[in-house]
């Protein structure tokens, strides 16, 4: 799968495509539904399928700190993408320049002449263009001008509910993660590269792994049993998704506990799977009440893998 990087970076080869654009948070079984379509779409027309999104979310870029939850960064979101058969990922980064282009130059500029793109598949919700002026009825009628087939996504529905970001979100916010992953389509999980943190895990005899989430907003808080794929391997362990209020942290880390692991993973990419909750994150007193309640978390977790 190619990855292009930005508008300045689409090159006359990349002309001629079949689009969708959206944010794809999570590749959940609706998005797949609507990438499968694309992908037929794009072997009938003897094109590349090519998803178009962006990075931060136009969300997160307008409402930041009051943006939802993200559940996928976009490294996870193109192994997905990936993974689905997707042959070329546009990736446009959202800025206020981009912000502020009119639907018509987005159609015609970038969509028609740097892209090429013959057949279109967006929600019929699609807004874009500053102040999102442009809408779906817009776009058929840019579209049809241009000799773009545009059509609208269909609702994929699963035991009578529409599938979506925002379904998902609720059930990890409830810990229903079977919930989640029956929407998904696979396990909820955080990957990334483990970081040098503060080194206060190893000080009170629990060494973490941890990850910086690199996103404005996480879907969990609190602590969990977890299922850890390494480079040697699937371990286990007990993590924690939360900003370390004991010791007044400010940013939100994941830090993972390893079961009997003793090995250096700085800068090793993993995969960390939740796999239950334990309990919401707290703050507590003193550094030994921590100990207690970590050494109880690590007792519990064990007993999810029995």
């Amino acid at each position: 799968m190619e990855l292009v990087r930005g508008v300045h970076n689409i090159r006359d080869r990349h002309r001629g495509c079949v689009l969708t654009i959206g944010n794809f948070d999570g590749v959940h079984l609706g998005h797949v539904a609507v990438l499968n379509g694309l992908i037929a779409d794009a072997k009938r027309l003897g094109l590349p399928s090519t998803v178009m999104l962006f990075e931060p979310q136009p969300q997160e870029f307008f409402a930041k700190n009051n943006a939802p939850a993200r559940l996928t960064r976009l490294r996870d979101k193109l192994t997905l993408l990936k993974k689905i058969g997707i042959e070329r990922v546009i990736c446009i980064q959202f800025n206020a320049t981009f912000a502020k282009l009119a639907p018509e130059y987005f159609v015609d500029v970038i969509l028609h002449q740097k892209l090429g793109v013959k057949a279109l598949t967006v929600g019929d919700d699609f807004k874009f263009g500053i102040n999102r002026s442009g809408d779906f009825n817009l776009l058929q009628q840019l579209g049809e001008k241009l000799n773009i087939s545009v059509q609208n996504t269909a609702s994929f529905r699963q035991q009578n509910s529409r599938v979506s970001s925002t379904a998902i979100r609720k059930s990890l916010e409830n810990a229903d993660f079977a919930a989640a992953q029956q929407m998904l389509g696979h396990s909820y999980s955080i990957s990334g590269r483990v970081i040098h943190g503060w080194k206060k895990g190893r000080e009170l005899g629990f060494p973490t792994a941890n990850i910086a989430l690199k996103r404005q907003v996480s879907p969990l808080h609190g602590v969990f049993a977890v299922s850890v794929a390494t480079a040697n391997g699937i371990l286990r362990g007990v993590a924690n998704i939360g900003c370390k209020p004991t010791l007044n942290g400010k940013t939100t880390l994941l830090e993972v506990h390893l079961f009997d692991f003793s090995g250096d993973l700085y800068g090793k990419f993993i995969s960390v799977e939740i796999v239950k909750k334990l309990r919401d994150e707290q703050k507590f007193d003193t550094l030994a009440h921590l100990i207690s309640q970590i050494q109880a978390d690590v007792k519990i977790a064990k007993q999810c893998f029995i």
